[in-house]
């Protein structure tokens, strides 16, 4: 095993403590009081960010503005990092990370109130919008949703896509106790399906599975949990052949998806779907997954049993986890030349051809 393995097999849970705390709490320090505020950025210093040298594409990547952090409090639990824009370029520069897709942290803004939601879901898309336009080259942005509130949902998939230029749509994994393949949501995927929009998941704790096991953070096993649950809700539900045009991201290399494709190939066969003639493995695998927290050797030979290496995309996480944990993962795996130049960036320019400049 080697050393960049035992750092990943060591890591924590997205959404627990960061890694690194040590250096991270340097850089905060170093950085001062305004860097660590997530105040909207200005553009001296995008001015004065140094280009990186790679140009790889992060299409996992948080922003969690100080509103963000204190409209979370301690809902559903979770650490909410400390970030502001310096930290996450920063990063990138170390890490060789040439523009990072924006998604906001989970839990999102959903807790069954509509008009809170539509507040704080226009602030965030506001915000992540000024991000990329003050840092011109370095982000991109998954503008932010919440399905339960489908009227809310189109307009905000208006706005976003259409005023603020966003690449494509946030969703999370579940709202309480809605999985992404629920009939409610069809006007929602009527619009994204239209569009051809892209759309990025990224997982939560649902209500059912808090703190289940003593000792064991929820984040552990309950995110790559629901990743799984969702992606089998979508496929199995029938939204993903319904839809077929959405362009569906996952996170963490599928979840725990990858180990479980035996068994739901069972599930078709037994219940034998019109929809799924041929099982649920040819949805799965027209879906696209990054590999933030799903890096180490066995998560990604688990992956590739699964998909081609053209639907594998470069993630890291951050502010939860850095570059360079990923960086570690994809070096230890031993990838052809070829196959490191789709993951961290030929695969995402296909699906985000403007990124090319």
């Amino acid at each position: 095993m080697t050393d960049g393995t035992r750092r990943l097999l060591r890591g924590c849970a997205c959404c627990e403590a960061p890694a690194g705390l040590s250096r991270r709490s340097f850089m905060v320090s170093a950085a001062g009081t305004a860097a660590a505020t997530g105040l909207l950025p200005g553009s001296a210093f995008a001015q004065a960010a140094a280009k990186p040298k790679a140009g790889r594409i992060d299409v996992h990547h948080h922003y969690a503005p100080a509103f963000h952090r204190e409209a979370l409090g301690d809902k559903r639990g979770g650490a909410w990092p400390k970030w502001s824009p310096q930290m996450s370029i920063e990063d990138m520069d170390k890490s060789g990370i040439q523009t990072s897709m924006l998604s906001i942290i989970q839990p999102g803004t959903w807790f069954g109130h509509v008009d809170e939601s539509r507040t704080l879901l226009r602030k965030l898309n506001d915000y992540g919008a000024t991000l990329v336009r003050d840092h011109p080259g370095r982000f991109g942005l998954w503008a932010c949703i919440a399905p339960p509130d489908v009227e809310g949902s189109l307009k905000e998939i208006e706005y976003g896509l259409d005023t603020l230029k966003a690449d494509g749509i946030c969703l999370f994994t579940s709202y309480a106790t809605s999985y992404l393949g629920d009939p409610a949501f069809t006007p929602v995927y009527a619009e994204l399906n239209r569009r051809k929009a892209i759309v990025y998941v990224h997982p939560t704790a649902p209500n059912c599975c808090q703190a289940l096991v003593p000792g064991i953070p929820v984040g552990s096993i309950e995110y790559a949990t629901d990743t799984t649950r969702t992606i089998a809700h979508l496929v199995f539900s029938g939204m993903a052949t319904k839809f077929p045009d959405i362009r569906w991201i996952f996170s963490h290399s599928g979840g725990t998806m990858p180990f479980l494709t035996g068994r739901f190939t069972r599930l078709a066969q037994e219940r034998k779907p019109a929809h799924l003639p041929n099982g649920p493995l040819p949805e799965f695998r027209k879906f696209y997954y990054e590999l933030a927290q799903g890096n180490t050797p066995g998560q990604i030979a688990g992956l590739l049993k699964m998909v081609p290496i053209e639907q594998v995309l470069y993630g890291t996480d951050f502010p939860f986890r850095d570059g360079a944990e990923v960086n570690a993962g994809i070096a230890d795996y031993g990838f052809s030349a070829a196959e490191i130049a789709s993951i961290e960036r030929g695969a995402a320019l296909k699906l985000l051809p403007q990124l090319k400049g």
